[in-house]
């Protein structure tokens, strides 16, 4: 029996996941993902540390091996997860410093210096990249100059998926979807950026090899081998970022196809034949990146919106925890009753989904939540829907912001991620937007899309297509309800004020904290 593994390296959990070769699950493993904060000075830093990640899909791995007959049947072994964190090695393989998080906000500093003295146009230019804070290559300059005798030991700066493959196989490498992210690659190349190392003052030598996704690594070593319970001699293949390999299964990367994926973030996602970086595409808050698809690239925006809901559940969910206690179920059930039961606008509630700031297609690293159009009718069921329906007016803020840079209409919506279990959701969401939204019946398309390059690397499958057409299951399409979509289309308007309104207040705040 012939079966890949996806390793899923994602913010809130670290996951393996084996696939049979028509992408249905025969066995999976999962360990949290443990941000931390470590310094009592800085108490905003956020970090991962490499002990946990590793030990933690060690485990994971372990786990979905254990189920099987015989690890063996594992034929290729890829990594997918999220972009930008990576962590300083030396050369004999030790880390040197944790991952500096996603979540971390200290090199604000490296921003506005890159901002000033390279600036966003020409980046974009080269690399496809909008300026966050969270760009690797400003991680690097924040160690340069906070770090600089560990940045001096420092022989790779390993992003956090290609610090699993090492651990796995001891191969340095990334591949051209994870490089993307870095503010250092040149899409038009394919290659590290002479011109950003240069006007950055990173040395190249810091930086890995660079490979298409699907492209063999090395095999399972002895020490993996005891961690993991993967055999030795397992090949590793390169996989790459999460919502690229996500588009595999479910065919986004043909053309015409926009892949939604919600969790944590939202990213919306559309397939480009040849990079695009026009100064119209930067000016819309999109990113441009290398394709996991062979020869292809996207065009893509994100921005936060599951951590909205789930600070409402934490905050304001206990009598719905009661409940599930009590009576059953999940907590969650029935707070998306409660928010199923307000009526289309909430009573007048609107929501602007800020909360951790907003990054298409607006930029505001201060920008803040907020909820407005209170009154004494107001109730929890119409504040929690009021959160809905503003995640579904900025993916439409987001679908039009590209429909305009990329100067045509996007209309094949195919959505996964968590959000896809949460059915008041999807038609809320088609509703909103006014076109349908398709569903696919595929498990974790993330470490399914990861599975598949490990299988066209191994040549259990030819290419992409014939992989996405053996392992693709239609699910359930969601329809617009046309006189819905004509009311939130009046209420979108008004959403559209929110951001320009509060925006000086928001930095007024932030300035105090």
């Amino acid at each position: 029996m012939a079966y890949l593994m996806g390793i899923d390296l994602g913010s809130t959990s670290l996951k393996a996941v084996v696939y049979d070769l028509d992408g249905h699950v025969v066995a999976s493993g999962s360990r949290a993902t443990e941000k931390v904060h470590p310094s009592k000075a800085h108490p905003e830093w956020a970090v991962w540390l490499p002990e946990q990640i590793w030990g933690g899909i060690a485990e994971a791995i372990r786990e979905a091996v254990g189920q099987l007959d015989d690890p063996a049947d594992v034929k290729g072994v890829p990594v997918t997860g999220m972009g930008m964190d990576g962590v300083p090695m030396d050369s004999e393989g030790k880390w040197l410093y944790p991952f500096i998080s996603w979540h971390d906000p200290r090199t604000a500093v490296q921003l506005e210096w890159w901002k000033a003295n390279i600036g966003a146009a020409k980046v974009f230019s080269i690399g496809g990249n909008p300026l966050w804070a969270i760009n690797s290559a400003l991680r690097i300059l924040w160690m340069k100059e906070n770090e600089p005798a560990i940045l001096a030991k420092t022989d790779k700066w390993l992003l956090i998926e290609d610090f699993v493959n090492f651990m796995l196989c001891g191969r340095r490498a990334t591949d051209y979807s994870m490089a993307s992210c870095t503010l250092l690659f040149d899409q038009k190349k394919l290659d590290w950026s002479d011109e950003m190392l240069a006007l950055s003052g990173i040395d190249r030598g810091l930086m890995p090899d660079i490979f298409a996704s699907g492209t063999p690594l090395g095999e399972v070593h002895g020490e993996a081998a005891a961690r993991t319970g993967l055999p030795v001699g397992t090949p590793v293949i390169l996989g790459g970022h999460d919502h690229l390999c996500g588009a595999l299964p479910v065919g986004a990367f043909q053309s015409g196809t926009v892949l939604d994926v919600t969790g944590t973030w939202e990213i919306v996602m559309v397939p480009l034949d040849g990079p695009v970086l026009s100064d119209d595409i930067r000016q819309a808050g999109v990113t441009v990146q290398s394709h996991v698809a062979r020869g292809m690239y996207s065009a893509w925006g994100s921005t936060p919106a599951g951590d909205s809901l789930e600070w409402f559940r934490k905050n304001y969910g206990f009598e719905a925890r009661q409940k599930a206690s009590e009576q059953g179920g999940d907590d969650w059930d029935y707070l998306v009753a409660e928010a199923a039961a307000s009526p289309v606008g909430a009573n007048g509630a609107m929501f602007l989904p800020h909360l951790s700031a907003v990054s298409c297609p607006i930029e505001d690293a201060r920008a803040l939540g907020a909820f407005v159009g209170l009154s004494n009718r107001v109730s929890r069921g119409d504040m929690l829907r009021a959160i809905f329906e503003a995640l579904d007016y900025q993916f439409l803020d987001i679908v039009r912001s590209m429909e305009t840079a990329l100067g045509h209409d996007l209309e094949k919506f195919i959505a996964v991620g968590g959000a896809v279990r949460n059915e008041f959701w999807m038609q809320n969401k088609a509703n909103v937007i006014g076109r349908p939204v398709e569903v696919p019946d595929v498990h974790e398309a993330t470490p399914l899309g990861a599975a598949i390059l490990a299988g066209i690397g191994v040549g259990l499958y030819p290419d992409c297509q014939h992989a996405f057409e053996r392992v693709y299951k239609k699910g359930k399409t969601y329809l617009p309800d046309a006189s819905l979509s004509e009311q939130y289309a009046k209420r979108f308007e008004i959403y559209k004020q929110l951001y320009p309104q509060l925006q000086t207040i928001s930095h007024q705040i932030s300035e105090l904290d």
